[in-house]
């Protein structure tokens, strides 16, 4: 089928070559005319993902909103998160009328608090449930354009919906497994990259095993108490996109948020980080709403509002661990 992907970045142009692998005629969408030339012209996206020599033939590119969308029954949304509300406006009046629309992004608006789910189906007018899936897992996209071994989780709140989706990017080396959760597929996509954000500082302060395990451990049972609360199902934490998210995330320097992280506890600024990610990681932004959200919904999030601190405040990774013991003894 024709499938559309809407950011042409790392992700985005690695998972259009999945989808061209399973067989179908993918278009990439991308402001930037000089990434459009490559993958058009040459199969080639040397500004985003260098590592792939050659993309497959089925794919191409154009700079053109209504001519990306035209006949598409799939359109993958591989925008920022932060942008994709501003960005997707544009496209609700030429989407044809029949087709899935399905998200790669992992965070939560900052300005409103919102799930990218809820971003995507306002931004495009209201939106059916059964029209949108999200797609989430240990999903590194430099592993996925070497084309080595990983699985992912669809999420469609119509599990045929799902199903499609699944079938459209399955290959031998990509392995899609179904869900109607969406909500949980979502939150674990987002909230782990705050975990990555306080692993990645740990480490890069110098700490060992003992102290990344703690992190990530706690801030998978702080992600899923938030996760259940906004209705989720608390299963989804334990599975690919939950546990297999988290451990791909927190423990890879393909991650952004874990370098970004590593960078802040090797006596980095913010702003320094930012500059040597090339970047600010979606977990910087995320920091903020997932306090927000705890504090809505009222779960504690003290990873977060600790990580929180060290962004407004430039707390030093000792400090920022220290902030997560306190005195009283309680149950894990």
């Amino acid at each position: 089928m024709k499938i559309t992907v809407l950011g042409a970045g790392a992700w985005g142009t690695a998972f259009g070559q999945v989808l061209a692998d399973a067989g179908n005629e993918v278009t990439m969408w991308a402001r930037e005319p000089e990434i459009v030339e490559g993958i058009r012209d040459h199969r080639h996206n040397a500004v985003r993902l260098p590592s792939v020599a050659t993309l497959p033939e089925t794919m191409t590119a154009t700079g053109d909103k209504a001519e990306a969308v035209r006949g598409a029954r799939i359109v993958v949304v591989a925008i920022a998160a932060q942008f994709a509300r501003v960005a997707l406006q544009d496209f609700a009046p030429l989407l044809p009328d029949d087709c899935m629309v399905v998200s790669l992004m992992k965070g939560i608006e900052r300005t409103t608090g919102k799930r990218m789910d809820e971003v995507v189906r306002e931004a495009l007018g209201g939106l059916p449930a059964a029209r949108f899936a999200a797609i989430s897992g240990p999903n590194l996209s430099r592993e996925i354009a070497d084309r080595q071994p990983a699985a992912t989780v669809v999420a469609c709140a119509d599990i045929d919906g799902a199903r499609m989706v699944a079938q459209a990017c399955g290959t031998p080396y990509f392995k899609p497994f179904v869900s109607t959760d969406v909500i949980g597929v979502e939150m674990c996509g987002s909230l782990k990259n705050v975990v990555a954000l306080a692993v990645g500082m740990a480490r890069g302060a110098g700490y060992g095993e003992n102290t990344a395990a703690m992190i990530e451990s706690r801030g998978l049972a702080e992600l899923t108490a938030l996760g259940v609360a906004a209705g989720a199902q608390a299963c989804t934490f334990s599975g690919l996109a939950g546990v297999g998210d988290l451990v791909a995330t927190c423990g890879s320097p393909l991650s952004r948020n874990y370098m970004f992280g590593a960078n802040l506890g090797k006596g980095m600024s913010v702003e320094q980080a930012i500059k040597a990610s090339n970047g600010v990681a979606e977990g910087v932004p995320t920091t903020d709403a997932v306090v927000s959200l705890g504090s809505r919904l009222g779960v504690p999030t003290p990873l977060a509002s600790a990580m929180s601190r060290v962004l407004a405040e430039g707390l030093t990774c000792g400090q920022m661990l220290g902030s997560l013991f306190d005195e009283a003894i309680t149950a894990e």
